[in-house]
């Protein structure tokens, strides 16, 4: 059972690294809208884009850590 456990863990931390990116596109997209505030909306629109991508990596790894303990319980 502890394997199991570990492997989810594993696969659960892509969390981490969706986040790390979206906080940093999040950044950036700040600073570039305060250098060109006039692009803003393409700014908006390309990090929403990025962030749903980014977020929907998380969520494939969630999926598959549920699907780890379910399938291997």
């Amino acid at each position: 059972m502890g394997i199991i456990a570990l492997g989810a863990a594993v696969a659960v931390l892509t969390g981490i690294g969706a986040g790390i990116g979206i906080g940093i596109a999040t950044g950036k997209a700040t600073e570039s809208i305060a250098r060109q505030p006039e692009v803003k909306g393409d700014i908006r629109t390309a990090l929403i884009i990025g962030c749903a991508m980014a977020e929907a990596t998380a969520v494939y790894g969630f999926v598959v850590a549920l699907l780890i303990i379910i399938m291997l319980r």
